[in-house]
């Protein structure tokens, strides 16, 4: 199949990492479907990209939405060939005691449940298409490794998406289906580019951290994405290269 007949799925596309990543896609010649909450910047988005997207907003917390969004792919394009499950989101940096069961589930049905209602329909589409298979990436997180202070929501949900991503890796064998991770650490998104500022860090101080330019991710995305199914990056670690993980800070 040539390059340019690649279709891809990335939610969360409209800023940050989802951004990166589509842009990058598309400069490499692949079809984009463009998810996302807000219709806005998915627009701005697909302006960028050109004749190579397709603008669905999607609530990744509606599982009626899910399904549109892979129904309106299979309709346009007959096959898909890479899913980026990117769409996440945080909590507030409150106390463990003090988090609110209602912000629990919310974080959980974004950065969990969604990921596994997309991957399934992704699978269905991979599975059934000619020829067979495709490419599913997860964003995890450093946070997939290890915690930063009051973040058990979104701590816990990364390090679901590495089992999700293994279970995924595994019973994707028998259809050519592929599935790796990519944890990110300190991209300068809306999300990521707070670091700068200041973030808690484990002994109590509150200290600047490096970030990295989100382009760089977008082009590691692409790299993944661009191997033979053969071939998997079954987990990739990109991070700003002097943000304190490695180490003792």
């Amino acid at each position: 199949m040539s390059m340019a007949g690649r279709i891809a799925i990335v939610t969360g596309a409209g800023t940050g990492v989802g951004k990166a990543a589509a842009l990058a896609l598309s400069g490499g010649g692949w079809t984009v479907v463009l998810s996302g909450r807000r219709p806005a910047p998915l627009e701005e988005v697909a302006a960028q990209i050109g004749d190579r997207a397709l603008v669905v907003p999607t609530d990744v917390t509606d599982p009626g939405s899910i399904a549109s969004l892979f129904e309106q792919t299979r309709a346009k394009f007959g096959r898909l060939d890479l899913l980026f499950n990117n769409a996440g989101i945080g909590a507030p940096a409150v106390p463990l005691e003090d988090l609110p069961l209602e912000t629990w589930r919310q974080v959980v049905d974004t950065n969990l449940t969604a990921l596994f209602l997309c991957t399934q329909h992704a699978f269905r589409i991979m599975r059934d298409q000619n020829p067979q298979g495709g490419r599913i990436i997860n964003n995890g997180s450093i946070s997939a490794h290890a915690p930063r202070p009051n973040s058990i929501a979104y701590t816990a949900t990364k390090h679901a998406v590495t089992g999700l991503t293994k279970a995924t890796s595994l019973d994707g064998r028998a259809y050519d289906i592929a599935c790796g991770q990519i944890d990110i650490g300190n991209a300068d998104t809306p999300m990521g580019g707070k670091m700068k500022a200041g973030v808690p860090q484990a002994d109590g101080s509150l200290r600047p951290e490096a970030v990295m330019d989100p382009d760089h991710v977008g082009q590691a995305v692409l790299t993944m994405a661009n191997l033979p199914l053969e071939t998997n990056v079954q987990f990739m670690t990109i991070m700003a290269t002097k943000m304190p993980f490695v180490g003792r800070g």
